[in-house]
């Protein structure tokens, strides 16, 4: 993905990293935007990509919208819905990427930062991250709705409210992360959790994913249902007799994702 000026995108041993790197904080520029999309599209239909990991270069992970590059872009008649159309297809493309997403949450994750990290699968944090939503300072809002994925009630309020920030050890505390490391062990950790998900089925955890998003805003029985209805299909995939049959023998899988 090298034409790719914003995102940096290396992929090894079914593994896509990708970095924003937007100086000096990540900001969600419109390139870099439009670059995540693009990415995760691509992603989603790369055979060789069975997860990826979204993390940011330098000190913070992603400080929010581009306020500059907003007043830019946003000057006249149409300009303001094509933005926001823009930024949420954004997040979009990270929840409903084919392949499950990892977010290691290097440092400050703000607004669209935390919006982001809310539409991964799984995160993970440094000692030095946090996730806030300061619109409240600027005139703003902004991600309010994604962090209702991870905070409850007072808290959600607070942090818009005030700019609060919850810092990477009380998102452990929480429950909100899978772990909270030193910055230096942050992606090895990410790295080992990618390897464990893409040892397994990548049939399986792409129909996992799609499952899980589907029925996310269902009733308990039709919830249910769904699940079981995926699961029967799940069940007759080459992967899933490979993976019986090495069950059986006793013997790692070799999974073709059929």
């Amino acid at each position: 993905m090298d034409d790719l000026t914003q995102l940096r995108v290396t992929i090894e041993q079914h593994i896509a990293i990708l970095t924003m790197d937007s100086p000096p904080v990540n900001a969600l520029t419109r390139v870099l935007n439009d670059e995540i999309t693009l990415a995760l599209d691509r992603i989603s239909e790369l055979d060789e990509v069975r997860v990826a990991v979204l993390t940011g270069a330098g000190k913070v992970f992603c400080a929010g919208a581009d306020l500059k590059g907003r007043a830019e872009n946003i000057k006249g008649p149409g300009d303001m819905p094509a933005h926001s159309r823009r930024t949420r297809e954004c997040f979009h493309a990270i929840r409903e990427c084919a392949k499950p997403v990892i977010a290691a949450i290097n440092g400050a994750a703000l607004g669209s930062g935390l919006a982001m990290v809310a539409s991964a699968d799984v995160l993970i944090a440094s000692e030095k991250a946090s996730l806030g939503l300061p619109e409240v300072d600027v005139g703003l809002l902004g991600g309010c709705r994604h962090a209702m994925r991870l905070f409850g009630h007072s808290r959600l309020r607070r942090m818009m409210l005030t700019g609060y920030r919850v810092s990477g050890e009380e998102l452990y505390r929480l429950g909100i992360v899978e772990a909270c490391t030193a910055s230096d062990e942050l992606m090895p950790a990410a790295m080992e959790l990618a390897a464990t998900i893409a040892s397994k089925s990548p049939v399986s955890t792409r129909m996992g994913k799609h499952t899980l998003n589907t029925i996310e805003d269902m009733s308990l029985r039709d919830g249910y249902r769904y699940e079981q209805d995926m699961t029967a299909l799940i069940g007759k995939t080459e992967d899933a007799k490979e993976a019986q049959a090495a069950f059986r023998e006793k013997r790692p899988p070799v999974f073709k994702g059929c």
